[in-house]
């Protein structure tokens, strides 16, 4: 199903809120507890990942498939199939290696597993109770012979890869739970990991207006904010327009090196 992206949309405007509360009366409740959660998580978790870590732990312990946005298993297979799909048609051959930034319970992992040689699929995630419902995808789906890495991380320095070994990097709704200095980490080390050709896919919720956030877990930039950061560290960025026709409700960037 197509999503229209709002490009305009200050979330953070009382005038937006009280025009979502109006159209979506449904939904005010839910987004009260989940202020009220973000409240006590600021508290007790003053820094992003330790905070991020917690409301993963919190929506996995309800479902792992709606943690990572998927609210129906339908859901959650089209959505993995959708990245599958994309990066399969730029490019992505069983011979790549490849690092999957927030992997998840393995929504599109698994089908890159099932894609990729043995041994070639390395997925990171700051959630120990998603990397645990990964492994049950894992078996659910039979790929114990493809010998995949499952790592739990703390920041995106990458320092514990080794240089030049993956041909593709993929972070797929990470950027948008991520506040600046996160990507920012992220496009300074990420080419030390890249082979010479590879190239980094992420997605981001894009704004046309002024970025924003909304409470500590949905973050909203402009394009040309993130290709300015790439630039900065030496890396060419290129939106792609084609994946705005799967009707996703984010965007998509490849950077690469210069």
């Amino acid at each position: 199903m197509a999503t229209k992206k709002n490009l305009q949309a200050d979330r953070t405007s009382v005038a937006h809120k009280v025009r979502y509360a109006l159209s979506n009366p449904t939904r005010i409740a839910p987004y009260v507890k989940r202020a009220a959660r973000d409240t006590w998580l600021r508290h007790k978790h003053p820094d992003h990942v330790g905070y991020y870590r917690a409301v993963m732990a919190s929506d996995t312990g309800r479902n792992p498939e709606a943690a990572v946005g998927s609210q129906t298993h339908d859901r959650w297979l089209a959505l993995g199939k959708m990245q599958f799909d994309y990066l399969v048609g730029h490019g992505l051959t069983p011979g790549h290696r490849m690092l999957d930034i927030g992997c998840g319970n393995l929504r599109a992992g698994w089908r890159f597993i099932e894609h990729l040689d043995a041994g070639h699929y390395y997925g990171i995630d700051i959630s120990p109770d998603i990397l645990i419902a990964a492994k049950e995808t894992l078996t659910r789906q039979g790929l114990q012979p493809k010998l995949p890495h499952l790592t739990i991380t703390q920041d995106l320095t990458l320092d514990f890869l080794p240089d030049h070994h993956f041909d593709v990097v993929h972070a797929h709704s990470v950027f948008s739970h991520s506040p600046i200095e996160i990507i920012d980490e992220c496009l300074a080390h990420v080419e030390r990991v890249l082979t010479p050709g590879g190239w980094f896919d992420f997605t981001f919720d894009r704004t046309e207006g002024a970025e924003h956030q909304v409470l500590r877990e949905d973050f909203y930039y402009r394009t040309q904010t993130l290709v300015d950061l790439a630039a900065r560290h030496g890396l060419t960025a290129r939106f792609m327009d084609d994946w705005e026709l799967l009707g996703h409700g984010q965007s998509k960037i490849r950077v690469s090196a210069c």
